[in-house]
């Protein structure tokens, strides 16, 4: 996979305030914003209206170096979080892949803040053998909405899987435990912390990884705040968080409060 360029992205007032009034936005401030299924990466708590975990504090490390505020919030679901991008609603995507079809309507920085496995996962009650794409073929499969697994993996799916589409990752998992799919295609560390979230001792995922694609912060090419200036501070931020080993360090961090959020001690 070809790596893209890399861009930055910067909303002016709080999401509240640029949804009341686009016009008047200006780089002040920049919005961010993710998949809020994606422990450790991102998550949403019941309450408010940020973003918890390694890629909302990644945003936060490269807000003091740039001297912007960035605020990484909540806007609904992964598609959801994907339109408010694509309209500039919300400059900046913490953590996407690559695909081409995302490349139309943003830009890519570089390098990769992480790196992640999406894997198949399978109910205990009905496994098959899978040592590859091909085993997945025949087979009734979920995922989430407008994800995505990497270009070449896409394609293939898109041309020879049957892959139902449902909002959220809770109820793709729900339903291979409920044996109403196969198989769910899903990230290995999202899906392990809501198997463990959710109870499904009967869930568990199989290798190989389906894909292993780097997770990538982008900017709407629609963002008011779209600007080589802006870009270039997001882009020097970012290349030396990653050269210092920043993202392991929150990525470690983030683990330890999903955990502990989650599943607290007695």
């Amino acid at each position: 996979m070809t790596t893209p360029l890399v861009l930055v992205s910067v909303l002016s007032s709080p999401l509240t305030n640029a949804y009341a009034d686009q016009e008047q936005r200006t780089c002040s401030s920049i919005v961010a914003t993710g998949n809020p299924e994606y422990p450790p990466f991102l998550w949403h708590a019941e309450q408010g209206n940020e973003l918890h975990g390694a890629l909302a504090n990644l945003m936060g490390e490269i807000s003091e170096r740039i001297n912007i505020p960035i605020e990484t919030v909540y806007v609904g679901p992964w598609s959801r979080s994907q339109q408010e991008v694509r309209s500039g609603r919300v400059d900046l995507m913490a953590g996407a892949f690559y695909t081409s079809e995302r490349a139309d309507y943003m830009e890519y920085f570089s390098p990769a803040m992480m790196f992640t496995k999406s894997v198949v996962w399978q109910s205990n009650a009905a496994p098959f053998e899978y040592q590859g794409w091909n085993d997945l073929v025949g087979r009734w499969g979920v995922t989430v909405i407008n994800n995505s697994f990497g270009q070449e993996f896409d394609t293939f799916a898109k041309q020879h899987l049957n892959v139902l589409t449902v909002a959220s990752l809770e109820q793709a998992l729900s339903m291979l435990g409920a044996g109403r799919a196969d198989y769910v295609l899903y990230e290995r560390n999202p899906g392990v912390a809501y198997v463990q979230k959710l109870g499904l001792e009967g869930v568990r995922y199989v290798e190989p990884a389906i894909s292993g694609e780097g997770l990538f912060l982008t900017i709407s090419k629609m963002s008011p705040c779209n600007s080589p200036e802006i870009k270039g501070k997001i882009a020097d931020a970012l290349r030396d968080l990653v050269a210092e080993g920043e993202p392991q360090v929150v990525l470690i961090n983030a683990l330890e409060e999903w955990r502990s959020n989650t599943f607290p001690s007695p």
